[in-house]
């Protein structure tokens, strides 16, 4: 596959959300003063009446968009995601998550994406913590497109929703026909002898790594699991039962993530074998981040030697 095009999927985001404010005056964007890295530009200059910024107080950004989804609106609280998850933690449970406000929280900057920023805003922690909050929705996009769609989707679920966005530029997958479901994994690729689930920016790494492996005479099965809660079960209860060999690649800590996800599954079913691929359960550090990822194992190198040893 040809990944010379690349998008960061913030940006797939910025532009949707515009799409979306002009089709209905009850999104409203809730900007934590940070719109420019987080894309929001746009629809401040278009849509001003629907933009509020709280400046640098995210848990009150928290509070408005909790208060505004009671009187109707679809509030988007827009931030990075070390802020939007941990900063913001105790009022999206309290004040969203509790009472199931129709609130989406809209983060740029998720997992090792900052690069250079450092380990203060490289969030590899949030997508573990917001799924073990009840009634949240927890989604990571693979590409541009499918951040488009799955804002899109987000905005027509009544229900709190985490999205999870890059700040780099990350390699297009899809295309602007693809369609995708919260909670429905998308199939690549089918396979026999392995099963790859990914999501968010390793999904191309996982891609990659099939087409090795099947040059090698290895069929693996390619999953963009980009909804992590609810997870699709049934698509990971199909690998664990057909192929039984499963390699989770993420960028985020292996702990409660994706992999962790999948090894419940797993623990349930009590067959199968799972190689998680993720953050080593350390903190990052300011480096670029094809490196970052290299450090931790994230590799299409170390994807296909995880699953030859399976």
């Amino acid at each position: 596959m040809n990944f010379e095009k690349k998008v960061p999927t913030r940006d797939g985001f910025g532009d949707e959300i515009v799409a979306l404010g002009k089709e209905n005056k009850n999104i409203l964007v809730v900007d934590a003063d940070i719109g420019k890295s987080c894309k929001t530009g746009a629809f401040r200059k278009e849509l001003p009446e629907q933009y509020l910024n709280v400046g640098i107080a995210e848990q009150n950004c928290a509070g408005v968009a909790a208060g505004l989804a009671t009187c109707g609106k679809i509030p988007f609280v827009v931030t990075y995601a070390a802020f939007g998850s941990m900063r913001m933690c105790e009022m999206i449970r309290q004040e969203i998550a509790y009472p199931h406000l129709n609130v989406k929280i809209a983060c740029s900057h998720g997992g090792v994406t900052p690069a250079n920023d450092g380990a203060s805003h490289q969030a590899i922690e949030d997508m573990g913590i917001l799924r073990t909050i009840p009634n949240m929705t927890v989604v990571m996009p693979a590409d541009y497109w499918s951040a488009r769609k799955l804002v899109r989707a987000a905005a027509e679920l009544d229900a709190p929703v985490y999205l999870r966005f890059t700040r780099d530029a990350i390699p297009v997958i899809y295309g602007e026909d693809d369609s995708f479901e919260i909670g429905k994994a998308k199939q690549l690729r089918d396979g026999k002898d392995v099963a790859i689930i990914a999501n968010g920016d390793t999904v191309r790494l996982a891609i990659e790594a099939a087409e090795q492996l099947a040059e090698m005479g290895i069929e693996a099965r390619v999953l963009d699991m980009h909804t992590i809660k609810p997870l699709d079960e049934a698509a990971v209860k199909a690998c664990i039962e057909e192929i039984g060999k499963i390699v989770t690649v993420e960028d985020h800590n292996i702990l409660n993530g994706l992999g962790s996800a999948v090894c419940e599954l797993a623990a349930e079913a009590g067959r199968g074998k799972v190689k998680r691929i993720g953050i080593q359960d350390q903190f990052g550090q300011s480096a670029p981040y094809e490196r970052l990822l290299a450090m931790n194992g994230v590799t299409v190198e170390n994807i296909v030697a995880q699953a030859k040893a399976l």
